[in-house]
């Protein structure tokens, strides 16, 4: 068992390394689950009433952390390099914080606004990762569902809130392959057929994000369908990934698929997070084959944990994923995903899980 102490330095180097917009909202989500998990989509009420919380800022250190990062007076609520999904992940705390703070609401707005009626879409309607060129990355779903549901809830919205679960389902019509796990990126610029793990980490934990915030909401009755779909797609990508982890390290490969590339902590924390999250919203389709996988994938990371600096490895590097040298100086992203997955291993453990 892995001591809090431990995981806090895992998180303390995310906070430390994190510099791009998807890994600020990776971060804040991070510090979320790990430490607020009843403010999280996983907790068990977290839409009081039907409606989202009002949370004291200065004492939920996700909601300080990220206010910095978040801009008021932009259409986006971070400058991302062209990316058009990635300012998204700041959005959920953007709506916390305006709770408090009427001008995060009012940004909150326009970054759904952007999203949902600027930004380019692929033919069957799913929405761009890009800003100038439709094109789908498994990576969006990570970043932009997860807040088109949570915004649906805030504004009591059961037609975006289903939206929310067709652009994941849009997304896996497109990005899906025959062994389960999605391609990275299809598009006219930077397309990656490979099975990235990462990248099915991120997609995974998303459409989890978006079940669960559906499964919580007053529109549970009225998602049914959609959720059946989510939890499929899941369930698609995290067989496709038991199926194909054969890499003699115990980790994910970082592309699944390809035996030249080796095992890594990201991909292999995230989808691990995952399962665990999985087990507990859907427990008849994730049942012990799952989780006990799971665990043995969350042993080895957690071997990987470098008890003086916290830095886990080793990982992909986060901005070139073709980098066949591993990384270790630590990954912002990665780091992250470490905490994400310990979270949702201590919430199923304190649900009946095997400890």
């Amino acid at each position: 068992m892995v001591a809090p102490s431990l995981i806090a330095k895992v998180l303390s180097q995310a906070i430390t390394l994190a510099t791009h917009s998807w890994e600020y909202g990776t971060v804040c989500e991070a510090l979320l689950e790990w430490q607020n998990p009843e403010d999280s989509v996983f907790g068990a009420n977290p839409f009081p009433g039907g409606k989202i919380p009002t949370l004291d800022i200065g004492k939920v250190e996700a909601l300080s952390y990220v206010k910095p990062h978040i801009l008021t007076d932009n259409v986006t609520l971070v400058e991302a390099a062209g990316a058009a999904g990635d300012p998204a992940s700041l959005g959920i705390p953007a709506l916390l914080i305006g709770q408090t703070y009427p001008e995060y609401t009012a940004a909150a707005q326009r970054q759904e606004d952007h999203l949902v009626n600027t930004v380019p879409r692929w033919p069957n309607g799913a929405i761009s990762q890009r800003e100038a060129y439709a094109e789908l990355w498994a990576d969006f779903i990570y970043m932009a569902p997860p807040f088109l549901a949570y915004y649906a809830v805030a504004t009591a919205n059961v037609t975006l809130l289903k939206e929310a679960a067709r652009q994941c389902i849009e997304y896996h019509d497109v990005l899906s392959t025959p062994l389960g796990p999605w391609h990275h990126i299809v598009g006219p610029k930077s397309q990656d057929l490979g099975l990235w793990s990462t990248g099915n980490g991120w997609a995974a934990a998303g459409t989890a994000r978006v079940l669960a915030t559906m499964v919580k909401s007053p529109f549970a009755g009225a998602t049914k369908g959609e959720q059946k779909a989510l939890i499929a797609n899941i369930k698609a990508i995290i067989d496709g990934a038991i199926s194909l982890d054969t890499d003699s390290s115990g980790l994910l490969r970082n592309y699944l698929n390809d035996t030249t590339w080796y095992g890594e902590i990201s991909g292999t924390a995230m989808l691990t997070a995952t399962t665990y999250r999985m087990a507990v919203l859907s427990p008849s389709n994730f049942g012990a084959k799952y989780t006990n996988w799971a665990m043995k994938k969350k042993d080895l990371v957690d071997k990987d944990i470098n008890a003086t600096t916290g830095i886990v490895a080793p990982a992909i590097n986060p901005l070139n994923w073709k980098d066949n040298t591993p990384f270790t100086s630590g990954s912002p992203e990665g780091q992250s995903f470490v905490v994400l997955m310990h979270a949702a291993y201590r919430d199923w453990a304190s649900k009946g899980g095997r400890k």
